[in-house]
């Protein structure tokens, strides 16, 4: 062999090992969203246990706000629906843009009952409903770290399917920017607090 041909067969060499650790690097990245998904998976599971309990112990105070509770219930369902629709394909295209406006719907449902439960002393007295609604916010604070995980993955994924070199080995084999999830809080509930005096 000349050392033309070594020169050409080193350089093959070292160009197929670089490609074979960016593609395993890849499926890293994306086996990791897979599994941040996994934890927020478990704690949304929670939340659309909770909220039917919530619903129940409202429903005997607020015979009249039957509109509200139905509500809830309607948008805990699509949820639910999202939600498993997503625990089936994590890395399908839409399905986590789909995810989040179902649980922002739902968000939204149980705000629009916490408010309306306000207005009743004998509900905010209600001991089931006291730690349901504390439940249902230790919940919603492991989704925001648990989205929080998963759009970090999100990012080092996305980061490394776009980088070049390694974007050409992704386009190869079909690896794709994935979605991050957005905050299951609407504007409403995002509103500052005000103080006054």
């Amino acid at each position: 062999m000349s050392v033309a041909q070594w020169v050409l067969l080193v350089l093959v060499l070292v160009i197929g090992f670089w490609a074979v650790g960016a593609y395993n690097r890849l499926v890293r990245l994306r086996n990791g969203i897979a599994n941040a998904f996994a934890q927020i998976d478990v704690q949304l599971k929670r939340r659309h246990d909770l909220v039917p309990n919530l619903v129940e112990v409202a429903r005997k105070y607020l015979a009249h706000e039957a509109q509200t509770l139905e509500a809830v219930i309607a948008a805990r369902n699509q949820a639910r629906t999202a939600e498993q629709a997503a625990s089936g394909a994590p890395l399908a295209a839409g399905v986590m843009g789909t995810l989040s406006g179902a649980e922002q719907l739902l968000g939204g449902a149980i705000g629009r009952l916490m408010a309306v439960a306000e207005d009743y002393p004998e509900l905010k007295a209600d001991a089931t409903m006291r730690e349901l609604s504390e439940e249902l916010a230790s919940t919603e604070n492991r989704i925001g770290f648990a989205r929080q995980a998963y759009n970090d993955h999100t990012l080092a994924y996305n980061d490394a399917v776009q980088e070049f070199p390694a974007l050409i080995v992704a386009r190869l084999f079909g690896f794709t920017p994935q979605a991050m999830l957005e905050s299951t809080t609407s504007d409403a509930e995002r509103q500052p607090v005000r103080v006054q005096f």
